[in-house]
């Protein structure tokens, strides 16, 4: 069953400078075409600025009111935007005219929970972009577009129609105004000279008067648009690599004011990943500051990922952890998001039952968390040397480094902590003290090397207890014969969890 859904973004010329996300101008704002209002908020409507108008009048109306010229190549470039996002849900994805986008979503109803679900995710995604959206479905790619730009929701208000079945398209399209199809537009004073108000007006008119008058563009608009005649699409087309740039609408002087637009960036980069059947283990996120004489080079935030993933989520949490601890040298203007490494999306398990404690995916994303909120100097793995002395033996390193594995007997007790400088214990009653006097729970265990790089040690190592049951590593330093009259020195070495 094909099903397409529909994207319209009505107030497109207007959200592209002010997006909903921003804080509204208290007198309004305007877009202007050839010094004419084509589209106003409702604070400039208020003021009195309606379509149509002048500058002047606008200016004489509402001087205070923000206009802003309008930008076609950017309102394509946001489109295109929007299609890389939407590519979430089906690699098939089409521009059309009046900033509008098909999605063929067909076969991703069942993986995203059936087409109600499915038209909310998509709301929400277009809410990242600070966008107004009127999403429709229905078994036709024209018959969805008609219906995002001219239906009506139940009970008559505005709205997405969704619809899967040719006979309930066609119940939803016959009510809609006949302008709605572009290609009745250069007739349409002759069809209101016949009458005509709706489509079904027009299709109760002969097909073959029709066609010697209005030609065949029109019978065929209609005809795709009720199923009856087949549709072809120019798929959206990605490029090879990931890159994309967000001008901000503001300076920043704080680099977590930046979450949205990073946010705005993320969703196309899993856009771009889906439809690629990909997962990045890099990216880097760059922070473009002021041009000039003196600017600064951009602040580049690398994020490395120990495993590769395509969720719009986790990498959000890592940008986010990440911009909390950037201090800005000077205000932004710009952010870049650019796929340092991919590879091949694995498939999802096809497990039974699910790891206990979380799969190799959930801690790798829980490490790659902990990296972005404490740095990665901060988040260490053992990687022991190879030497019997324990104060050389243990070595920590940053998770992500990668180091030749050593192996350790496993025979041997060895501590989770280790004291960077053995404390020497007091003796009392010829037993070692450390907040009570402490018992030998194992063997002896003797060590004695460094003779080949002049730091010899001569210890014999005991797991110890005291008397609340914690458990600590002590060695008694040897003594040599001709020391034999000094006392015995135990030192404190390391603490078992």
């Amino acid at each position: 069953m094909r099903v397409f859904l529909a994207v319209h973004l009505p107030k497109l010329s207007l959200e592209v400078f002010r997006p909903r996300w921003l804080p509204e101008p208290a007198h309004g704002s305007a877009v202007l075409e050839k010094d004419k209002v084509v589209i106003a908020d409702s604070a400039a409507r208020e003021a009195g600025v309606a379509l149509g108008m002048k500058r002047g009048g606008v200016m004489t109306l509402a001087p205070e009111t923000a206009m802003y010229e309008r930008d076609i190549a950017r309102e394509v470039a946001v489109q295109r935007e929007v299609s890389m996002a939407l590519m979430k849900f089906s690699p098939d994805v089409a521009l059309l005219d009046e900033a509008t986008v098909i999605v063929e979503v067909g076969a991703s109803l069942r993986l995203f929970g059936g087409l109600l679900s499915l038209c909310r995710q998509a709301r929400t995604l277009l809410d990242t972009f600070g966008l107004t959206a009127r999403i429709s479905a229905a078994p036709t790619g024209q018959g969805a577009w008609l219906l995002a730009k001219y239906g009506r929701g139940r009970g008559g208000r505005g709205g997405a129609r969704r619809v899967l079945q040719l006979a309930s398209l066609e119940r939803a399209l016959l009510p809609l105004p006949m302008f709605a199809v572009p290609e009745i537009h250069p007739f349409i004073d002759w069809f209101t000279g016949l009458g005509c108000e709706t489509i079904a007006d027009v299709r109760r008119l002969p097909r073959a008067g029709l066609q010697r008058r209005c030609g065949e563009h029109l019978l065929d608009s209609l005809d795709r648009a009720f199923g009856t005649a087949p549709e072809l699409f120019d798929w959206l087309e990605l490029p090879p690599t990931f890159g994309a740039r967000i001008e901000l609408p503001d300076r920043l002087e704080h680099a977590d004011g930046a979450v949205f637009a990073a946010h705005r960036l993320i969703v196309q980069l899993c856009g771009w990943l889906c439809a690629k059947q990909l997962a990045v283990t890099a990216i880097t996120l760059s922070i473009e500051h002021e041009r000039g004489r003196q600017a600064l080079a951009p602040t580049l935030i690398d994020i490395a990922l120990a495993e590769p993933t395509w969720r719009e989520d986790h990498l959000l949490r890592l940008v986010k952890e990440r911009l909390h601890r950037v201090e800005l040298a000077a205000p932004a203007i710009a952010l870049r998001l650019d796929a340092s490494k991919v590879e091949a999306a694995a498939p999802d398990t096809t497990d039974l039952f699910p790891e206990p404690g979380g799969s190799p995916e959930d801690h790798a994303r829980l490490i790659e968390l902990l990296i972005a909120r404490l740095g990665d100097k901060n988040v260490l793995r053992p990687a022991p040397t190879a030497d019997y002395r324990p104060e050389v033996a243990n070595r920590w390193v940053p998770v992500n480094e990668v180091t030749r594995r050593v192996s350790l007997p496993d025979s041997l007790p060895r501590p989770t902590w280790m004291l960077a400088t053995p404390v020497r214990l007091i003796m009392r009653q010829h037993r070692p003290f450390y907040g009570s006097p402490l018992r030998m729970m194992s063997p002896g265990e003797r060590i004695e090397a460094g003779w080949f790089d002049g730091a010899l040690v001569t210890r014999d190592y005991f797991v110890m207890q005291a008397d609340d049951h914690s458990c600590y590593w002590v060695y008694l330093e040897r003594i040599s014969s001709r020391d034999a009259e000094e006392a015995p020195r135990w030192f404190l070495h390391g603490l078992f969890g």
